[in-house]
């Protein structure tokens, strides 16, 4: 091979490796890349003309002519946080909400040429939606039905943002504010019927062990009254016993007799440790059975009695 020849063949390579770039960058400018979750839309002399929405390389050689640009849309899922949303609820009260707004363009068309700014667009149906909607609403209802408010916020606004080609997937309300001074208010109400269920309670308790201590004192009188009432019982009883033991009876009234006409001694009992009995008393101990027999009269110088603990001597003189 001359010398010629491997001067062409290297030219020829040479010349090769230069167009291959050039070939791509030719084939660039009459191609469009459309990325996944993407939508290219191309318009001519500011009209849309054509929509791309297939992901990959697509052969558009009009794109190297200058009235013919490219704009591209985004289709994910995007989210917006609206803070500080003033209203007021039913009761007058002004509140601070917090939104959180989910949703996608599903209409690139719609959302380029529709509405001049969908964003700003946005902001303010949101704000006039939780205005009117949660407006009707107290503030603990509010709290407990965040969920069913966010989905009546969501299906307010879905009609008109579908307009704009977007689509609303969720609404939260996040987070519920009051006004410092308004919380104060609150609080100080709160506070206020906290002890107000305090006195209730506390008097309901006292009424409570009020009616308990009465029902008690009521039984209890009943049972001493029974008590009581099984005392005369209980003598009638001893006098009985007496009836059948005539000379324990005798001795027993003869000593009642001598307390009656001499009331300033004292009759005491041996055995009892020095405690005072009552005549009744030494009636119902007196003994039944056959150890009243021998018992000596009463006179002026030692009177006798029998109880259940043998004879006793009676002081006096």
């Amino acid at each position: 091979m001359s010398s010629s020849e491997v001067f062409r063949l290297v030219f020829g390579v040479l010349a090769g490796m230069a167009l291959i770039p050039l070939l791509i960058s030719i084939g660039r400018l009459m191609t469009v890349e459309v990325d996944d979750e993407d939508a290219v839309l191309v318009t001519s002399f500011g009209r849309l003309v054509r929509t791309l929405r297939e992901p990959g390389m697509q052969w558009m050689p009009a794109r190297v002519l200058p009235w013919v640009s490219l704009r591209t849309v985004s289709l994910r899922r995007d989210f917006r946080l609206f803070d500080d949303v003033h209203v007021n609820d039913a009761r007058g009260t002004t509140l601070m909400v917090d939104l959180w707004l989910e949703f996608r363009i599903e209409d690139p068309a719609k959302a380029l040429f529709g509405v001049a700014d969908w964003d700003r667009a946005l902001q303010n149906l949101v704000s006039h939606a939780a205005t009117s909607i949660l407006g009707n609403r107290e503030f603990s209802q509010i709290l407990s039905d965040r969920t069913e408010l966010g989905e009546r916020l969501q299906q307010d606004i879905s009609d008109e943002t579908a307009r704009w080609g977007l689509k609303i997937e969720r609404v939260f309300i996040r987070n519920v504010k009051l006004l410092p001074e308004v919380s104060r208010q609150i609080f100080g109400t709160i506070a206020a019927r906290l002890e107000r269920a305090k006195a209730a309670l506390d008097e309901n308790g006292r009424l409570a062990a009020a009616q308990l201590e009465a029902d008690t004192g009521v039984k209890v009188a009943a049972l001493v009254a029974e008590a009581k009432a099984q005392y005369p019982l209980a003598v009638g009883r001893a006098f009985s016993a007496l009836r059948e033991q005539p000379e324990v009876l005798k001795a027993y009234q003869e000593l009642y007799e001598l307390s009656l006409l001499r009331p300033h001694r004292t009759v005491a009992f041996r055995g009892f440790e020095g405690e005072a009995m009552r005549a009744v008393d030494a009636a119902m101990l007196s003994p039944t059975g056959g150890e009243a027999s021998g018992i000596a009269p009463l006179n002026g110088h030692g009177e006798r009695m029998l109880s259940a603990h043998g004879e006793r001597v009676i002081n006096g003189r």
